[in-house]
């Protein structure tokens, strides 16, 4: 564990080195290496090509001589027939040369120090120069010697030649200077250093744009990946370097598009599982608050079913009177429990959409109508004063059936919760296409809190009161259910001096127009 630690504070202890850096230094270096090149090579070996090119000019040279006319003159002197070429080429080359007789007369010569080398080509020919240390042979053959000499009366290095002509009758020396070389040496060192140093620093800076140019791609690649990294896909690579780094760049942009959609789609799946994971545990809660509330709510009523029923089995009083209140509160109760159980299979049937809507027109006046008809005793009951002033037909869209069951539970509900001046007040206002239905109740309102939860199943604002009715809570969960089935809007809205309860239904026909509109 300790070795992958170090390891890891290795590696982000590595010091970064651009790359435009590390090229201009590579050029640079490759400069100064190749300038150090040629100036030891130019040392080194330039003297020794010189020495090795002058071998081959005095064997030209040589064989030049050994083709020459030579003959007496009347005067007693020597010549021969030098042509101009020789003394051309010996100008251009810088050679200086002799040419005696055996017994040491003049026949030819070029130089400036004539006499200097016909002694010195004597002391070969008799050898009485026999300093061997000075002298190093290059090439040697029966008729002609070339060697590298060094003159201590000159105090010079030269390269030369000397041999002897048609059997030994006349003999030569052909020299020259080395001294020009060395010289040369020198000064061509000295350019090279000084034109190295010039080429050094233009080609720095011309290779310090250059790599400018062809590493902001890559630098734009490298800020790229960085923000691909951190999952920022936005970035995308929009240089032109005209080769293959424009292709690595698209296919860094297509990446970046496949990457944001791959996490997209991961994160789209993410959310879905969570949502399914979310869905599972309110299912599995609703579920379970669905078995404690209907065990809650059957709870009593078997209870007293099975209570007054053991009363009349042990025939706890004999009281015909007795007998019949233990057999109402058993009929009441399993009628309550039967309601429960109706209502219970209307609302999954509903929430499955196995209850299907029979969509119908219909006069939503003369069904309210009927609804209060049918409750009349109840009302009367409760002592409640309704307000219902329709008098003309307005004709809906809906299923008859499922709006009656609404409007019952609405107009249930106000009776159940009136207080104060026990008015209800039932409304139809029309808007554009549709009306909307009121059921107003005076009493106490809702808790801002409980409003959200009123349409939910088994909810109870009052449960003590609930129970006091024989509510179970079920009934706007209902309303809920078939709205939403007939897409329409449903809600609740809080007065000062009571609640009202509100759904909408539409007024045209099928195709989206306006039926025969009848005003309330």
């Amino acid at each position: 564990m300790n070795a992958l630690m170090e390891k890891h504070k290795s590696r982000k202890a590595r010091k970064f080195h651009p790359l435009r850096r590390q090229i201009a230094a590579l050029f640079i270096g490759l400069l100064l290496l190749s300038l150090i090149a040629i100036t030891m090579i130019n040392g080194l070996f330039l003297e020794k090509y010189y020495i090795a090119k002058k071998t081959e000019t005095l064997t030209q040279t040589v064989h030049a001589f050994e083709e020459l006319q030579i003959s007496s003159n009347t005067d007693g002197t020597w010549s021969a027939d030098i042509s101009d070429e020789i003394y051309k080429k010996s100008s251009e080359k810088n050679l200086s040369w002799t040419i005696i007789t055996w017994d040491g007369q003049t026949v030819a010569s070029l130089g400036s120090n004539d006499e200097m080398l016909e002694n010195r080509l004597i002391g070969y020919v008799y050898q009485l120069d026999q300093d061997k240390g000075r002298q190093k042979t290059l090439e040697q053959t029966d008729t002609y010697i070339i060697q590298q000499v060094s003159d201590r009366f000159a105090d010079m290095d030269y390269v030369e030649s000397w041999g002897t002509l048609y059997d030994n009758e006349y003999f030569f020396l052909i020299r020259t200077p080395l001294e020009s070389i060395r010289e040369s040496v020198s000064i061509s060192n000295g350019f090279y250093l000084y034109v190295g140093i010039a080429i050094i620093g233009v080609s720095g800076l011309a290779i310090w744009i250059l790599t400018k140019r062809i590493t902001k791609p890559i630098s734009e690649l490298t800020l790229l990946s960085r923000k691909m990294s951190d999952l920022d896909f936005d970035a995308k690579y929009e240089s032109h370097a005209g080769n293959e780094i424009d292709v690595l760049g698209e296919n860094f942009n297509r990446m970046s598009g496949q990457l944001e959609k791959t996490i997209s789609e991961l994160k789209s799946a993410n959310n879905e599982l969570q949502k399914d994971i979310e869905s599972k545990i309110r299912i599995d809660q609703m579920r379970r608050e669905f078995l404690n509330n209907v065990s809650h709510e059957l709870k009593t009523p078997i209870a007293l079913v099975q209570g007054y029923a053991e009363g009349l089995k042990e025939n706890i009083s004999d009281d015909p009177e007795s007998r019949e209140f233990y057999c109402d509160v058993i009929m009441d109760e399993a009628a309550k429990m039967n309601k429960l159980v109706k209502n219970l299979l209307t609302l999954n049937q509903l929430e499955e959409g196995r209850d299907e809507m029979t969509m119908e027109r219909f006069d939503i006046v003369s069904l309210i109508r009927g609804v209060l008809q049918s409750m009349d005793i109840m009302i009367r009951q409760k002592e409640a004063r309704v307000s219902f002033d329709a008098d003309q037909p307005v004709h809906v869209w809906a299923d008859e059936f499922k709006i009656e069951e609404v409007v019952t539970n609405y107009v249930s509900n106000a009776l159940n919760h009136l207080e104060g001046e026990k008015r209800i007040e039932i409304c139809i206002h029309p808007e554009k296409d549709r009306v909307r239905i009121s059921v107003f109740n005076t009493g106490t309102p809702i808790p801002e809190a409980d409003i959200p939860n009123l349409w939910n199943k088994f909810y109870k604002v009052d449960k003590a009161r609930t129970r006091e009715y024989g509510g179970s809570g079920i009934g706007l969960s209902i309303v809920k259910a078939i709205m939403e089935g007939l897409h329409q809007e449903y809600g609740v809205q809080n007065y000062d001096n009571g609640v009202e309860f509100w759904f909408t239904l539409d007024t045209g026909h099928m195709a989206g127009t306006r039926a025969d509109s009848d005003t309330v």
